[in-house]
């Protein structure tokens, strides 16, 4: 009983054990994010390219479409058009627009990128139709009206000026494009034939609407589709000539030619033998590899700061650079060299800060030296030199001039009625 008492009361004198660290280490964790790092610097290279492709700008939807609500489209003249009992139809190709077309029809023509040919034009200049030509390049004026040429942008407010009735109920339009973003590039026209036919001209006799004849339609060529689109129809009587134009049929046919409407010339490329998911995956997997190149590349340290061993005179300097530019002749650089060093001290001794341009020196130097302020800015400014001694000739003559300016500053010395004793 007395032995083991004690042993009861003796402390457990044993070290504990280390116990092991259960929390993952900031390198274990670093290591398990390195795959999300890399998706995650994939997917801001994808979005930073995606962005320079688009050039920042959210897609504004087809110019001119019957059916875009954005500032560029025209759906609010076809809304319009159909409240007033028009049948709008629209059609991207040669055969749904003549599919559409009836024989009292109004067919509307857009084509800035020049899909149509001469032959698409004859399809469509049947009897009865009348057809409305928007913004017609040369190609397109070279065929359907020749009479009538290119005269560039339109100036401003017109007025119609005409017999057409669609002018006459509008008075006044303002053809300019509304913003730089405005679909199209607006024009204007001038008539060699008959005069009667050109509405809404300018002072310089340029049309923006023209009425003719093409086969056996009758053809309108508006210059500017600013006065069909969302953002510009509520200028002046923009709204009212879109609406006489474009409704004086019961059927209107939107026709916006697109790339189908190109004759087939020759084998297709290779983007038209691909699939379309090719060009991504390409682009993905360069992207990925400028990653890849990026995070396994050699890292260089930080530059490293070298004192040089020796120390250049401003003297061998100056030298060295007169040689460069005798050895190629740049006189001119070296002229502006002189000069710059001459405005600069001049503008010292005449008071004036540094940031004080050639002018002011220049009127200041010829207030102090009373000399003609011509010449001392043909001297700083305009003088060319031609050969070596035109330079030579230069450099003396900006020396002289400070030499000057730093007399006309300097108290001359005289007497100073003390009498020396």
């Amino acid at each position: 009983m007395t032995a083991a008492a004690p042993e009861r009361e003796r402390p457990d004198t044993a070290a504990p054990e280390t116990a092991t660290a259960v929390s993952a280490t900031v390198r274990q964790t670093t290591r398990r994010a390195v795959p999300w790092l890399i998706l995650a610097a994939i997917a801001v290279a994808v979005a930073v390219f995606g962005i320079l492709l688009t050039g920042g700008r959210v897609d504004q939807g087809t110019p001119l479409d019957a059916k875009n609500p954005a500032p560029g489209g025209a759906k609010a003249v076809a809304q319009v058009l159909r409240s007033h009992g028009v049948d709008v139809r629209t059609a991207s190709t040669l055969k749904a627009a003549q599919d559409a077309a009836a024989d009292d029809a109004t067919v509307l023509v857009y084509d800035p990128d020049g899909n149509l040919t001469e032959d698409h034009y004859r399809a469509l200049a049947t009897d009865g139709l009348t057809l409305v030509l928007v913004e017609p390049d040369f190609r397109a004026l070279r065929l359907v009206a020749p009479e009538v040429a290119a005269a560039g942008s339109p100036g401003g407010p017109v007025r119609a000026g005409c017999d057409v009735p669609a002018a006459q109920r509008a008075e006044r339009i303002d053809p300019r494009a509304v913003s730089d973003e405005s679909a199209g590039y607006p024009g204007t026209f001038r008539v060699s034939g008959d005069d009667d036919a050109a509405c809404f001209a300018d002072r310089d006799g340029r049309a923006s609407l023209v009425r003719t004849t093409y086969d056996d339609a009758t053809v309108y060529l508006l210059g500017s589709s600013s006065v069909l689109t969302n953002e510009g129809i509520d200028r002046l009587g923009n709204a009212a000539l879109a609406l006489n134009l474009l409704g004086s049929h019961r059927t209107l046919v939107w026709y916006l030619p697109s790339i189908d409407d190109r004759p087939v010339t020759g084998p297709p490329d290779i983007g038209a033998l691909t699939p379309g998911w090719v060009t991504p995956v390409m682009l993905l997997l360069g992207v990925v590899f400028v990653a890849a190149a990026v995070w396994r590349g050699r890292r260089f340290g930080p530059l490293v700061v070298e004192n040089l061993p020796v120390v250049v005179r401003a003297g061998e300097t100056r030298e060295g650079r007169a040689r460069l530019y005798q050895r190629s002749s740049a006189r001119l650089r070296a002229a502006d060299a002189l000069r710059i060093g001459s405005i600069g001290r001049l503008a010292a001794t005449a008071g004036l800060p540094s940031a004080a341009g050639t002018p002011e020196v220049a009127d200041a130097v010829a207030a102090l030296t009373r000399r003609d302020r011509g010449a001392i800015h043909d001297l700083l400014l305009d003088r060319i030199p031609r050969t070596d001694r035109d330079l030579i000739a230069l450099s003396d003559d900006l020396a002289e001039l400070e030499r000057a300016a730093r007399a006309a500053v300097t108290p001359t010395s005289g007497p100073t009625g003390r009498m020396d004793e």
